[in-house]
Parts: C-alpha cells; structure tokens; sequence
C-alpha cells in the first residue's frame, strides 16, 4: 500500500502541474498571418452581443481588445503568447495556431498583466474567474441543450461539520425527479481538477445537457448527481491547502501555494480533507434531503484530474462505500492497487478509467489486465485527439452515465 500511495502523490503532483499550470514563462510567439481561412465565427462562449474571440473551421482562435495605451497585447492560450498587432484605432488583434477541439481556458496579456477577455463568458479554472473559449467538434451534440424533458442544476448551500462553514455544491436533479414525486434514485458524486471548483462540471462540463440527452435517448439511468468543491477543506485554524511537505522529486508547487507559515497538509490532504466533508457532511445532506436510494449500491463516485485521484485514493481505502467508480485522465489502475485493497473487487460492480487520446495513459490495457486478472467489470476509455481538457472528460462523462447503475 506504500508504493501505491507514493504513486499517487507523484501522479498528484503531474497534474496539479498542469491543472494550475506551474510556474513558468509562456513563450511569447508571432501572430498567425499566413494560410489562415478567413471564416472567422463568433465562439459560443462569448457574452451576448460580443463578436470577439473568433474560431474559424482551422481551429484558430482570434482575439480583439481596444487598448489605445498599452505597449503590448498578447493572446494567451495552450502554453503560448500570440503577439497582437494594433491599429490606427488602438484595436489589438492577433490570431493563433490550431487548437484542440473542445474548452480552453486563455486570458490576455496586457503590459505583462494577465486579464480576462472582456468579449468571453467567465469560468473557474487554474485558481481564478477568467475567460474560456470553445473550439467546436464534430461530436459535441451529445452536451447540446435539446427540446427534451430538462432536469435542473442548483446551487445548495450546506453546513459542514468537518470545516465548521457553510460549503456549496451544485446538485442535478433529472426531470423524472419532478414528474415522479414518490420515486426515490441512485447518486453519482462528480468532483473537478486542480484549480477548479463546484462550478466546473456544471458550467464548462455541461453534466445536465449530457445527463439530459442520454436519459431522453434511454441510454441512462436518472440519478442525482452531487457536485463539491473537493480543495476547500480546511478545517478552522488550518492553513490553505498546499503542495506541504516533502515532495517527490520533479515536483513544482504552484504559485497559489503558501511557502511559509503554520502547519500544511501534504499531497494526502487533497484526499484526506474531501474524504472527511464527502462522509461526515455531504452524503448525509443528500440523503436526508432528498429522495435517494441511500445505500452503496446505488452510489457512485467520479472524478477528473486530482478529483479522480481523490477517487482513487478514497475509494481503495473504503471499498464498502461505493459501488461504481469513475476516474478520468487520473492515471491507470492497476491490478496490485486493486488486490492491494480488501473487499475492493467484490464491493465494486464498475471501474470506469479514461483519459485523452494525447495522454497516453494506458487506460484501455490496463482496465483489461484488471478485468482478466481479478474478474472485475474494468472499463477502459480513450478520448480520440484530446488531451487534459473538458472535452476529454465529457466525453468519459457520456460514456460512464451509460454505465453506472445497471
């Protein structure tokens, strides 16, 4: 149990990495100008009325900013700063090379101050509200908003014994929940990445068009879902959680991290504190509130990022809890971690792993070696062309509800 715990604080460490994205210096690179296909659309993620950021049928995105007194714009987006060019009007404009289909968060750099896109929606990613934007698919009708039975997604406030504070989660109900008032139904609880919050799979994750659609077609079983904010867990008097302690060789701490002053968890706190507010104050909110199937097996736990790892670390350690299990771009099990875990293989009736085609991650083999080594119902899912970005974790998201509770 050593190694495996050792493992995860070094998987922890990669993608809280590329979650916050690690201290570093975004190469500063020239404007596209050539080749470029001059059908440039508005993105859906713009606030109303804003024609500016621009995707075209290339993938590229175009930015514009009026900013007559700054010295240098830049479009910030997938690890580069695309140098924008300004106008007689003091109109900045710049465009950048092909991005990966799906969600990217991005900002702009304004005289070496990072800021959100004005023309863009606002999203919860890499520790802060900024701009997002959403290059288009050929598949992303599964999350579109469809003329079908709609269930809801709501903002619940709750009191946390563990933190003493109130705490929020977003809680989807389907619409069968409405329809069918003496019905009662199993319960998935969904967690985010480094960085991001209870907004994350509500918002940039869409689980309510994805849920919606898949119910309607029959390829779903109705469920509660129950999304938290799996960082903020401090306990009163506890210093915000930080990469503390010793880490494992490579490993960054993230510029949000505190560097001095009082006691800090170490990487187990990430599980450790969620683990404490999912089991002393979460699910017995959900329970007593509303109509659940309030046992193990008609409750699943998933998640993408360090929330998988959370997954992981929680549910090896209390296999009697759940009995589906998702975890998403967290990395691949493994047959001993599995073995290594008393009950795990008997308690659990799914274990769904995935992760983006770019990740290489090896889901797919090693959900096969699980399910011919210990007998289990292992599933492996590989995002074709993505990486680590929500339109991987839709994707494994639309895949798991298929899954879970039958």
């Amino acid at each position: 149990m050593k190694k495996i715990i050792l493992s995860l604080m070094a998987f922890s460490c990669l993608t809280a990495s590329a979650q916050f994205g690690a201290p570093r210096e975004n190469p500063k690179v020239p404007s596209v100008t050539e080749n470029v296909t001059e059908d440039f659309k508005p993105a859906s993620t713009n606030q109303d009325n804003k024609q500016y950021p621009m995707v075209n049928s290339q993938r590229m995105v175009r930015a514009q900013i009026k900013a007559p007194d700054a010295t240098f714009v830049g479009l910030d987006i997938a690890g580069k700063i695309y140098i924008m060019t300004k106008d007689e009007n003091g109109i900045w404009t710049g465009t950048s090379e092909p991005q990966d289909e799906g969600f990217h968060y991005y900002q702009l750099n304004i005289d070496g101050a990072s800021v959100p896109d004005p023309g863009s929606l606002y999203y919860y990613g890499a520790s802060r509200w900024g701009s997002g934007i959403e290059i288009p698919s050929d598949d992303e009708d599964f999350w579109q908003v469809k003329n079908v039975p709609q269930g809801s997604m709501g903002e619940v406030f709750y009191w946390s014994t563990y933190t003493e504070k109130m705490r929020r989660c977003h809680v989807y109900l389907p619409a069968e929940y409405f329809t069918n008032p003496t019905k009662k139904f199993p319960v998935l609880y969904l967690q985010h990445g480094m960085g991001e919050n209870e907004y994350g799979w509500a918002e940039q994750g869409h689980t309510a068009q994805i849920m919606d659609n898949l119910i309607a077609e029959g390829k779903a079983v109705p469920c509660i879902i129950v999304m938290d904010n799996g960082l903020n867990t401090r306990r009163p008097g506890e210093q915000p959680m930080g990469f503390g302690g010793p880490r494992p060789q490579g490993g960054q701490r993230p510029q949000s991290a505190p560097s001095q002053g009082g006691p800090r968890r170490g990487f187990g706190g990430f599980s450790e504190g969620f683990k404490n507010v999912l089991f002393n104050d979460i699910i017995p909110m959900v329970e007593k509130n509303y109509r659940v199937i309030a046992d193990p097996q008609h409750r699943a736990y998933a998640g993408l990022s360090m929330g998988g790892m959370q997954a992981r670390e929680i549910t090896l350690a209390n296999p009697e809890k759940f009995a589906y299990i998702g975890s998403f771009s967290s990395g691949a099990w493994n047959v001993d971690q599995v073995k290594a875990s008393e009950g795990f293989a008997k308690n659990v009736k799914l274990l769904f792993m995935s992760g983006g085609g770019k990740e290489n991650m090896g889901c797919v083999e090693a959900a096969k070696n699980i399910k011919e080594q210990l007998g289990m119902n292992a599933v492996g899912y590989e995002s074709p062309g993505t990486a680590h970005e929500w339109h991987t974790w839709r994707r494994s998201l639309y895949q798991f509800a298929q899954l879970m509770f039958k």
